[in-house]
């Protein structure tokens, strides 16, 4: 690629100039801001100690040997310690026909034997996917496909949290006021009907909480003492013994949550190589734990409870068996993260999990180092920000949260509402329609929640993200069936791209097709920037300059109306082209692209 191209000239042009060999850290090379003529700028400032001359001067001494030793530069100019270099024609026209019609420019064929193993979802069988995590479904699901895209193997696996506390409390509340209730009975979901008695419990719990502290007793003990939790104790007690009767209550309510769990993630359009749950991994964390004890690399406390100290490396002590013997979230892990290795050796074993848990993820590292194995260092906690909503926070205790499968389908009817409003479906029979709209949702729910980085709490407004201008999903997408028509229409008329493109040369390249040309040969480098950065917001704004490049030279020169045969040729493969890179952009989120709109 021309970037690379020209670091090295730079290097070269550096050590003939001023008998200096710098590194390839030191330069700093970047898209030629539209203001100024040119496709790439070259920060000077760095080499004016190399060249004792001002930034100006500096700047034409590497220009003029650019210019003089790289037929790929065209001319330069230099704006106070900025040198801006314009790009051969030629060079841009070879990289076009070479990748025009490249359904995968830009990708990675995976390679390796060991992959890269990314844990995402991990929900709680005691209530619906919400929101927070459609987030985190969306960002490793577009991750692993980034990743793979960039060449490597990826095991994209799920861990289903079905065992500990909090479902023997959705349990507990069942078995007292459910009457058997179930989702056939009822009609709900059945993740949604397990859900309604986590909630029912969190409101009894705390009637039983407030009862004890009118009697004297502190919140805190009251929290500790109530009924309600004691009994619920006891039930995860019971389970851990195998007990027959509430082993099968749980088997029966774990069922109900996982149809209904498939059910979402199929309408969300994600998947999984493969599915842990906690019930089958806590005992694999156990045995290390005692294993731990057995090497003094932990120890086990007066009450029978196991412990690692690592107030030395600047945490804390961390529990790892309760004094009754049952496990904690962080003995399952270290369950979880043995088996993965045992199974795949991978080179990375990346947890997709909000920030609140980064703490659990550094100890969880150090316990594993402690018990000698080497390979903890290969673990890494993709920390994501929280999602709201424009009136709060979302609380699971009290039947707050945003369900993931309501708010698809509020997705699914705004992009209903607002196609209609602008009518353009008139010729869609009734289930081309109901696809549509349920792209252009889905695509905006996702658009929207991946062009945030990471790292970033958002803000998720609904309104905002169906919107048909401006960066949103349904922007792009309309942008690719804009595209796709220009094709269809060539096709109807009898024209078709062909690579043999003989532009007047001499008469240049609009500055728009050039424009277009340069965004495009940034997909590359973009994708790479993306997987290691492991951001698929990288993507998501790429795209979205993308889409705002081809719409310019869409609006201001003609394609299949311009009199220029060759011309004509070369604007319509300048439209595959950025179909098929705009197609691919939005494969990377998990989005899909409308043929028309």
């Amino acid at each position: 690629m021309i970037e690379k191209l020209l670091e090295n000239k730079v290097l070269e042009a550096l050590k003939v100039l001023y008998s200096h060999e710098e590194n390839a850290g030191s330069i700093q090379l970047q898209v030629t801001k539209k203001e100024f003529r040119g496709d790439f700028t070259l920060v000077v400032f760095p080499f004016t100690k190399l060249s004792r001359k001002s930034p100006e001067a500096t700047g034409a001494e590497i220009g003029e040997y650019l210019l003089q030793n790289m037929k790929e530069v065209a001319a330069y100019n230099v704006i106070k310690g900025f040198l801006n270099l314009e790009i051969q024609a030629s060079y841009w026209m070879s990289f076009f026909l070479n990748n025009a019609i490249r359904d995968d420019f830009g990708f990675l064929t995976p390679s390796g034997t060991h992959p890269v193993v990314i844990e995402y979802s991990s929900p709680n069988t005691n209530k619906p996917l919400h929101l927070g995590h459609i987030r985190n479904n969306l960002l490793g699901f577009s991750i692993s496909r980034i990743l793979e895209a960039h060449g490597e193997k990826v095991v994209k696996v799920n861990l289903v949290n079905d065992r500990g506390i909090h479902i023997c409390k959705s349990m507990l509340a069942w078995q007292k006021w459910g009457e058997g209730e179930t989702p056939e009975s009822s009609g709900l979901k059945g993740d949604h009907l397990v859900g309604k008695y986590y909630v029912i419990f969190d409101k009894y719990y705390k009637l039983e909480i407030e009862e004890l502290i009118s009697k004297g007793i502190s919140k805190d003990e009251a929290a500790k003492s109530a009924p309600l939790i004691l009994a619920a104790q006891d039930m995860l007690r019971k389970w851990e013994a195998h007990d027959k009767e509430v082993v099968d209550l749980w088997s029966l309510m774990n069922s109900w949550v996982y149809s209904g769990f498939e059910i979402t993630y199929k309408n969300l359009g994600i998947n999984f190589d493969k599915t842990y749950y906690e019930s089958k991994t806590y005992l694999l964390g156990k045995e290390l734990v005692e294993q731990g004890v057995k090497s003094s690399a932990l120890y086990r406390k007066e009450d029978s409870s196991v412990w690692i100290d690592l107030t030395a490396e600047g945490l804390d002590e961390k529990l790892l068996l309760r004094s009754d013997g049952t496990s904690v979230y962080m003995t399952q892990d270290l369950g979880t993260a043995q088996q993965r290795f045992d199974e795949y050796q991978p080179k990375k074993l990346i947890y997709v999990v909000g920030n609140e848990q980064e703490y659990h993820f550094q100890v969880l590292k150090k316990v594993l180092m402690h018990l000698g194995r080497e390979w903890y260092d290969s673990l890494y906690h993709l920390s994501y920000g929280m999602v709201e909503l424009p009136q709060g926070k979302m609380k699971s205790r009290e039947g707050t949260v945003v369900d993931a499968d309501d708010l698809m389908q509020e997705m699914m009817d705004t992009a209903r509402t607002t196609t209609m409003e602008l009518g353009k479906i008139e010729d869609f029979d009734n289930e081309e329609a109901f696809q549509l709209f349920r792209t252009i949702g889905l695509g905006a729910l996702k658009y929207f929640i991946l062009k945030v980085d990471p790292k970033k709490n958002m803000l998720f407004n609904p309104a905002e993200s169906i919107d048909f201008n401006g960066n949103t999903g349904p922007f792009i997408q309309y942008t690719y069936a804009r595209i796709r028509s220009v094709i269809r229409n060539a096709e109807n008329a009898g024209i078709k791209f062909t690579s043999e493109v003989n532009i007047n040369e001499e008469a240049g390249m609009h500055d728009l097709e050039k424009e277009l040309l340069r965004v495009l040969h940034q997909f590359p480098s973009t994708l790479s920037d993306a997987a290691l950065n492991h951001s698929p917001a990288v993507i998501a704004n790429y795209s979205y300059e993308l889409a705002c490049s081809y719409n310019r030279f869409y609006h201001e020169l003609s394609v299949l109306k311009e009199p220029d045969t060759a011309l004509k040729n070369f604007r319509l493969g300048l439209c595959h082209f950025t179909s098929n890179v705009i197609r691919n952009t939005m494969w990377l989120l998990g989005i899909d692209v409308p043929e028309r709109m």
